[in-house]
């Protein structure tokens, strides 16, 4: 009984040894957060908002849970022009901050994020959950009908594209019915000219027939035959005459040819000197 007695009290100090220890670890990241948080506050002061990001995503690393780390590491994001960033460590802290005073400072600086990020109706909302926590808040009432406004201006405008694009695909509409009404009507004339053509051409093609047929065939060949055509063999003296004379020119004319070439034809004797 005594040996159960002193085991269970050995384990008690063991398990109360564990939980001192985890109980230091936490309160030394704890103030590791705090450290960092500081630093980076500095930072802030500074404007040097990278470097300030850095040092509060360190006090994060050490306490996940740190709201006022997350909240100063959206408004460096945010001081960054890095708007998207800092939309879910505004988020982060408006769930885990505890009273009302922070979570309405979270959800109004998520509201300006979220403005810059062009999400009007998101905006809306977090300006809302602003005036739950702090209704008494101004600044951000202002913000809210702002948001409001660009929420109204985005539906309309949204409204004026759909009408213009259903004006224009009706515009559209007529006009590819116009132009079909339009080679319609073409091919219907272009079918009527070319029928009134072959039937012009039928025409002329019927009176350049009966035009052949006045023509008197006899009488183009009584025509051609006017002048006759001399038949071989048969030649007048006259004829014969003429041919005689014209042969003996041509010999004539020949012979003395000939002799002007022998002429041409002979070498020059040249005297040699010795």
């Amino acid at each position: 009984m005594k040996t159960l007695k002193y085991t269970l009290i050995l384990f008690l100090l063991l398990f109360s040894t564990k939980e001192i220890a985890a109980q230091k670890d936490t309160i030394t990241l704890q103030r590791k957060a705090r450290t960092m948080l500081r630093q980076g506050n500095e930072l802030y002061q500074k404007k040097q908002f990278t470097d300030a990001s850095v040092a509060y995503q360190k006090a994060l690393g050490n306490n996940s849970k740190y709201d006022k780390a997350a909240y100063n590491l959206g408004n460096a994001f945010y001081q960054n022009k890095n708007f998207k960033e800092a939309i879910p460590q505004y988020e982060l802290t408006a769930k885990t901050a505890k009273d009302k005073f922070t979570k309405a400072e979270a959800f109004h600086n998520l509201g300006n994020a979220q403005m810059e990020a062009k999400n009007y109706q998101g905006a809306v909302n977090a300006f809302k959950n602003a005036l739950r926590n702090n209704p008494n808040d101004d600044e951000t009432r202002y913000n809210l009908a702002v948001a409001q406004k660009m929420v109204d201006k985005q539906k309309q405008q949204k409204k004026d594209d759909k009408n213009k694009d259903k004006k224009d695909n009706k515009n559209k509409d007529k006009k590819d019915k116009d132009n079909k009404n339009k080679d319609k009507n073409k091919d219907k004339k272009d079918g009527k000219d070319k029928n009134k053509k072959d039937e012009n051409k039928d025409k002329d093609g019927k009176g350049d027939k009966n035009k052949d047929k006045n023509k008197d065939p006899k009488k183009n060949d009584k025509k051609d035959q006017q002048k006759p055509k001399p038949k071989p063999g048969q030649m007048t003296p006259q004829q014969v005459k003429q041919l005689l004379e014209s042969l003996n020119n041509e010999e004539k004319k020949t012979q003395k040819k000939m002799n002007a070439k022998k002429a041409k034809g002979k070498k020059i004797k040249q005297e040699k000197d010795w």
